[in-house]
């Protein structure tokens, strides 16, 4: 197991309900985000695409055919087509070519069907931002605690491109919502130039409760407002220490991969960590890693409990996330907040 190399420089580690409490409901539904507030969730994430009309609603990305029953509604069969989004051909359907009504009339699926239940297929239906907002306002006053929210920004360069840009029309949410207005918000974007352009807004006018996440992929790819503008910077050079510097002039924290913090073995057990946290840290961003999930299938190979990986590992997930608690991390994103829960309570 790796040491303590950091101590977290929040007041508070944050458990965050990765689009909901997604091992156990269907992502994004007011369903799963019910479960990870009842399960402890500090906040809840929902990813933000857009609809036709302008509406935001909380999809893990625009093509919705393989999270909804869209595929057996015959009146929609000839929407069907392929995209290019962020540069990388999709065939599908797509949030931006329906409007809020007609995506109301579908109902959500498992994404992981083949690790997780699909007894709540059907049930549920597409939500939006505003809705979610409501809930987690009613929420926070029937549990008597402040539950915050951690909307993510997807494919902004994309969305701006239809005409469809997301920065304002997430801003005029928030500001429309008593609740929003006040609680905890953190917003999050793979992409830089939006979180710039949020930055400006929010420093101008009155948004103390609003914190920016700069997310962070893998080594060798780039944000994609940078590859559309011809740009070379890679997210490896925005986690080397002077990248951590630029992000802190715009950005609160970071969210890297799991693995960008406490890399494995070729065998399955946990290297030593990397710099990254002690780095983050001096240049005063918090980490808030993604994403720890509690089936055998997504943790090391160290930590599995027999040999199926659709297996429910709650020891092996908690085991997880204090590995990297030790390392100093600030927050963190699952998908099973109840383990989050007792991993931080429980130290």
């Amino acid at each position: 197991m790796p040491v303590t190399t950091e101590k977290p420089i929040a007041a508070k580690v944050l458990v965050i309900g990765h689009r909901g409490a997604s091992a156990l409901r269907p992502e994004h539904t007011l369903a799963s985000y019910a479960r990870a507030i009842a399960d402890g969730a500090d906040f809840i994430e929902p990813d933000l695409v857009m609809t036709k009309d302008g509406v935001m609603v909380a999809r893990h990305e625009n093509e919705i055919g393989s999270t909804t029953d869209v595929a057996v509604h015959p009146e929609f069969a000839a929407r069907r087509t392929c995209k290019s989004i962020d540069d990388e051909e999709v065939s599908g359907w797509f949030s931006e070519d329906f409007t809020l009504a007609e995506l109301k009339t579908l109902r959500v699926r498992e994404r992981l069907p083949q690790l997780r239940s699909t007894q709540y297929d059907g049930q549920f239906p597409v939500a939006a931002l505003a809705e979610i907002i409501d809930f987690v306002a009613a929420e926070s006053v029937a549990r008597e605690r402040v539950i915050g929210i951690i909307p993510e920004i997807k494919h902004g360069t994309y969305f701006r491109r239809l005409g469809l840009p997301m920065e304002g029309a997430l801003l005029a949410t928030l500001a429309a919502h008593e609740y929003t207005r006040a609680a905890p918000l953190e917003i999050q974007s793979f992409e830089i130039g939006n979180l710039k352009y949020l930055r400006g807004k929010l420093t101008a006018g009155d948004h103390a409760n609003i914190r920016l996440l700069q997310l962070l992929g893998d080594d060798g790819q780039q944000p994609y407002d940078v590859t559309a503008a011809g740009g070379k910077l890679s997210y490896a050079q925005m986690m080397s220490p002077a990248g951590l510097r630029d992000i802190a002039a715009y950005a609160d924290a970071i969210g890297p991969n799991l693995r960008a913090i406490v890399p494995l073995r070729h065998d399955g057990t946990f290297a030593a960590p990397t710099t990254l946290v002690r780095d983050a840290h001096a240049a005063g961003l918090e980490l808030h890693p993604y994403t720890f999930r509690p089936e055998n299938h997504f943790l090391p190979r160290s930590l599995w409990l027999g040999g199926d990986p659709r297996m429910v590992n709650e020891a092996g997930s908690i085991a997880e996330i204090r590995a990297y608690l030790d390392a100093g991390i600030d927050g963190f994103f699952t998908d099973a907040p109840a383990l989050g829960r007792k991993a931080v309570d429980g130290r």
